[in-house]
């Protein structure tokens, strides 16, 4: 079942934050994917003809158990009810020519293929401890990889930011953001993405 609202959160690693030449945030960055960019392991990622630079960033990827609005820290927690890894695809020319004449990006972010999603693990199943290793490997070499402890703001603080924002539902996804080492993919990559104990995905771009 595709999840209502996607929310991801931009620069929520130091590192990743610097090499695209970015402040660090004093709270969560949030954008939003469509239901209709989601796909999932085995599946292919469509290189967009509007676009020639098209950039991986491999992500924890929260799932949302139970509708919140303007929850605790505790209730943040709660509501989590499942883990996996994703990738937040992103044409980051777009993302910068619109990032300079000060429009929104949702361009860069938003198209057919850009949320790739693993298969969840539920929480009672599984709960990070934040030592687990995110990774990425493009055909074979590792491009991103640093353990969740890196993480700024962590899942039950994003959780309950998001929710004093705009309500949670049951369903939603929530991606957590990237650590360094984002990079170019193209057609023909094979992109492997892990989050230790977790989850594995495997897709190729076309």
């Amino acid at each position: 079942m595709k999840p209502g609202k996607i929310v991801c959160v931009g620069r929520n690693y130091a590192a990743h934050a610097a090499e695209l030449g970015n402040e660090i945030p004093k709270f969560p960055l949030v954008f939003l994917k469509p239901a209709s960019s989601v796909i999932g392991d085995g599946e292919n990622i469509v290189y967009p003809d509007f676009s020639e630079e098209m950039h991986h960033e491999v992500e924890l990827v929260l799932r949302i158990g139970k509708t919140i609005k303007n929850g605790s820290l505790e209730e943040a927690e709660a509501v989590i009810d499942a883990y996996t890894v994703g990738l937040d695809m992103t044409l980051r020319d777009i993302q910068s020519k619109l990032k300079e004449k000060g429009h929104p990006w949702t361009i860069a972010k938003c198209f057919d293929t850009s949320a790739v999603i693993g298969e969840f693990v539920s929480a009672q199943q599984y709960k990070p401890n934040f030592d687990e290793k995110i990774s990425l490997k493009i055909n074979g070499e590792i491009r991103q990889e640093a353990p969740l402890s890196l993480m700024l703001f962590k899942p039950a603080e994003i959780v309950k930011y998001i929710s004093e924002k705009m309500t949670l539902e049951e369903g939603d996804y929530i991606m957590t953001g990237t650590p360094a080492g984002v990079g170019k993919v193209e057609k023909g990559d094979i992109l492997e993405a892990e989050v230790e104990n977790i989850a594995k995905l495997k897709v190729t771009v076309v």
